[in-house]
């Protein structure tokens, strides 16, 4: 499996840690950063919290293998700065359709430095809180900065991470995204529409009752004469949506590489293969 900072906003994550991290404490954290180290991991109202395995040291006198409690909380965005932040993504089409899609644009980086506000960690004011429990009174310890490269890792796989450590939730983006003017009229075609169940008479198909064969003449001639010209197709008003909900890295997808985007050359050779059947 490929290591942190696959996607370029988890690149820029790590990129911005080793800004302000000495550099050899941090890369010690990519030995703590797997599932065999990291217990457990959880994120709770824009608060990281992990249980990292320490490792048992008789000369320090550890004789028993140590379990440390780390915590690592992003500097939130204010309430209002939120409100001024979600009206200007809400006057962009092209963003707006992406986050409600599950898509982190590419451009959204810029446009929270249009509004002056900032989703990726610039140094380390952004931090609000780092600590953990071992002995180590160094900042980051190893047990942060494994926990670290696993948080970029997490935002590889789910970029709204980004605004979660920055105190909103995916729940009230989508729903602040929808009550914008652009957001309300797109919400409805990304949406999931629930089906009516509808009860069945039988727990196996049953046979329809066959149709009477035509007579010769409407067989060869039909009981209609085909329509003379064929309105063009329309493409889909959201190209490729059920693909595009689960983003560029889905939980299953552990390759390098977007999903989406391999999904999207997939479906254009098959297009241009076929393209004499359209």
């Amino acid at each position: 499996m490929a290591g942190p900072g696959k996607t370029w906003w988890g690149q820029r994550f790590l990129a911005a840690l080793e800004g302000f991290t000495d550099s050899g404490r941090l890369a010690r954290g990519r030995a703590y950063c797997s599932d065999s180290r990291i217990l457990k991991f959880d994120l709770a109202d824009a608060v990281v919290t992990a249980t990292v395995r320490g490792n048992i040291n008789p000369y320090y006198g550890v004789y028993k293998e140590p379990r440390y409690t780390t915590k690592i909380q992003m500097t939130p965005i204010p309430a209002p700065d939120w409100q001024k932040a979600i009206a200007y993504l809400g006057g962009r089409a092209g963003l707006v359709c992406k986050l409600l899609l599950n898509e982190m644009p590419d451009t959204i980086e810029a446009a929270f430095a249009d509004v002056k506000l900032p989703l990726l960690p610039r140094d380390r004011k952004d931090f609000r809180l780092t600590n953990c429990s071992c002995p180590d009174h160094a900042n980051p310890c190893k047990h942060i900065a494994g926990v670290y490269y696993r948080l970029a890792a997490q935002l590889d796989h789910d970029p709204f991470l980004l605004f979660e450590l920055r105190g909103l939730s995916r729940a009230a983006l989508r729903e602040a995204l929808s009550r914008t003017p652009l957001g309300e009229a797109l919400a409805g075609v990304v949406d999931d529409q629930a089906l009516p169940l509808v009860a069945a008479d039988s727990y196996y198909t049953r046979p329809l009752p066959a149709p009477a064969p035509p007579d010769y003449r409407s067989f060869w001639q039909g009981g209609r004469r085909l329509p003379t010209e064929i309105e063009p197709a329309t493409p889909a008003a959201v190209p490729g949506i059920l693909v595009k909900k689960a983003g560029d890295f889905p939980p299953f997808w552990d390759q390098d590489g977007s999903f989406i985007a391999l999904m999207e050359e997939v479906y254009l050779r098959v297009r241009s293969k076929n393209k004499d059947a359209l």
